[in-house]
Parts: C-alpha cells; sequence; structure tokens
C-alpha cells in the first residue's frame, strides 16, 4: 500500500509508513499521472428518454452509463466511443421528441380548425 502523505510504498500490513511515519489507513492508489475527463451524458440521456422518446433514449442511457467503467479500467477509447455514442442517442432523442411534438402542435391546430369549420356549418 502507498502512504497517503509521501506516497511511499509500504507492505500491505504495515501500520506506519516506513519513511516518514504517517499512520497507513488503507490501500491508496500510486498517482501515476492525470485521467482525461470523458463526459458521459448520463443526466443528458435520462431526461430525454423521459421528456423526449422512449425507444432512441433507451440506447442513450446504455452508452453513457458504460463511460465511466472503461475509463476507470483504463480503456480510454473505448470510454471515448461510448460517449460518443451516448451523445449521438440523445441528439437523435432529442430530434425525434422534437419533430413529434412540432407534429402534434400542427395537426392540433389544423384538424381544431377545420372541426370548428365543419361544425360552423352545420
Amino acid at each position: 500500500m502507498y502512504c497517503q502523505n509521501c506516497g511511499t510504498r509500504n507492505a500491505d500490513n504495515s501500520p506506519r509508513c516506513v519513511r516518514c511515519g504517517s499512520q497507513l489507513y488503507g490501500s491508496v492508489p500510486m498517482v501515476t499521472g492525470f485521467r482525461e475527463y470523458i463526459p458521459n451524458y448520463l443526466a443528458q440521456s435520462i431526461l430525454v428518454t423521459l421528456f423526449c422518446c422512449l425507444p432512441a433514449g433507451i440506447p442513450a442511457i446504455v452508452y453513457a452509463s458504460q463511460v465511466n467503467g472503461k475509463a476507470m479500467a483504463g480503456d480510454t477509447v473505448g470510454a471515448r466511443v461510448a460517449s460518443e455514442y451516448a451523445k449521438t442517442w440523445c441528439w437523435i432523442a432529442f430530434g425525434l421528441g422534437l419533430g413529434a411534438g412540432m407534429a402534434y402542435a400542427f395537426f392540433s391546430v389544423f384538424f381544431s380548425a377545420t372541426m370548428g369549420l365543419f361544425f360552423s356549418s352545420l
């Protein structure tokens, strides 16, 4: 295990650091560098699934839920691909929901105007 204070490698059962003497509380992974930020689009996926288009939102949620796991496992390329797929499915779901909403509004106005003319002529 690594010391949280100085980063020195110690035996796994050691209660104190051999270099600085600070108490060891558990296993701390050694930081070798920074990890690239890869957006997971999970919040957007859930929102478009609930409010726009359920069938296209489900793949968005599936891909969005894979991003963090792949990034933590070190599969940066797979995480980026899953992130892009999640973003693509979010846009597809949003577009389908927007199109369906506009079609509903158009037909609602069209048929209410048509029915108004029909019933006024009786």
